[in-house]
């Protein structure tokens, strides 16, 4: 079993990395949110990330630099959140009985398989909208286009499985930002309490902006 310290240490990490994480998710919401703004708005956005840093940084060099710290952090979180899974089994050999079970069985079982969701959704949307890969329009310097032709109304299945891994992200923040507050002191009846208002908001708030653009889409307000 871990020292105690250590697990105060890897859980006080854990906390700043998915808050790290949880930054850029909004980020990446309000930018995605300019699709309302029309067609020239959002590509010159798109194409405004391109350029952030320059003349100091070749074009694309700070999407790179975001791309690993972003890499780094999520690694870190999946790799902490295991081993702090296991301490605590190791630490409880005797299942409980009783209500406290059940929540905390829950609990775990929505970070663990929305955890798994999330990094599939990561993978496939990196080879849809980055890469092009597996996006129908997948022509570089046209994002607009591109989210048009991913989220079309004939290809229902990908706004579905988008719908379902947002609302996994949702559910695995509000869990994770409420064990953030407490991680990072707030430990008192009004603070947790605080703490899950905040946690459930912020979780609503980007399931919302998330699931807005591509319900726009399917409904014909973004074409």
């Amino acid at each position: 079993m871990g020292h105690p310290r250590s697990s105060v240490v890897l859980k006080l990490v854990m906390a700043v990395t998915g808050l790290l994480l949880v930054a850029f998710l909004y980020v990446h919401m309000i930018g995605n949110l300019k699709i309302f703004f029309g067609q020239e708005t959002f590509d010159h956005y798109a194409h405004w990330l391109r350029t952030i840093g320059t003349p100091l940084l070749p074009n694309d060099w700070y999407l790179w630099i975001q791309r690993f710290v972003l890499t780094v952090a999520a690694i870190a979180h999946i790799v902490i959140a295991t081993v702090l899974a296991r301490r605590a089994r190791r630490a409880r050999p005797v299942r409980y009985a009783h209500r406290p079970k059940v929540q905390a069985s829950y609990a775990a079982r929505t970070m663990r398989w929305g955890g798994v969701i999330i990094l599939l959704f990561v993978i496939y949307h990196i080879l849809d909208l980055t890469t092009g890969t597996l996006n129908p329009n997948g022509a570089p310097g046209q994002p607009y286009a591109n989210v048009v032709a991913d989220f079309d109304p004939s290809r229902w299945y990908v706004t579905l499985f988008y719908t379902l891994s947002i609302v996994a992200v949702g559910f695995h923040l509000r869990h994770g930002i409420w064990s953030s507050f407490r991680t990072l002191g707030q430990q008192t009846m009004r603070g947790q309490r605080i703490g899950k208002a905040v946690a459930l908001v912020l979780s609503v708030v980007l399931v919302v902006g998330y699931l807005s653009v591509p319900f726009a889409v399917l409904t014909g307000l973004v074409d």
